[in-house]
């Protein structure tokens, strides 16, 4: 972006608008959330009444937010959420949702007690590929079937 605005062709485009989108860039540069959220509420009006430009910064915050977790959680075999929340600057009830959807998506192993507030980290497993290996050879079992029930027909 930088590369960008700065060549000598977009001198004539500079205003808020491009300061808002260098601000950005910054922020995601860095992978720093905080930053993010100044620039947002900097830049609320340049940025959010554009609705392209709202669901990409959306899907920014997304991807920053979940790699600073997992970046947080990942020298961890058990940790306090609410430890991450405070080293992450964010409210606990966003942390808390955020570690439970890359949960669900399998972008992280573990399980969140909410009981106890303590997110338990497992080790990243290989995929057990024997149901795999089981239907490839019923698979190819029931080929062999048909073609034998047809060379059967044949002599019949």
């Amino acid at each position: 972006f930088e590369a960008v605005v700065s060549t000598q062709s977009t001198g004539k485009y500079s205003g808020r608008g491009i300061d808002a989108m260098q601000a950005i860039a910054d922020a995601g540069k860095k992978r720093d959330i905080a930053i993010f959220n100044q620039t947002i509420s900097k830049y609320e009006a340049e940025l959010q009444k554009d609705g392209v430009i709202e669901s990409h910064l959306k899907a920014l915050y997304d991807t920053l937010l979940e790699k600073n977790l997992v970046r947080i959680i990942e020298p961890y075999s058990r940790v306090q959420l609410s430890h991450v929340a405070e080293t992450i600057a964010l409210p606990y009830e966003v942390v808390e949702r955020k570690l439970s959807q890359i949960i669900l998506d399998k972008k992280f192993s573990g399980i969140l007690d909410q009981r106890s507030g303590v997110l338990i980290v497992f080790d990243a497993s290989e995929e057990d590929q024997t149901y795999t290996y089981a239907l490839e050879t019923i698979s190819h079992m029931g080929k062999v079937v048909d073609a034998l029930f047809k060379k059967a027909q044949k002599l019949s």
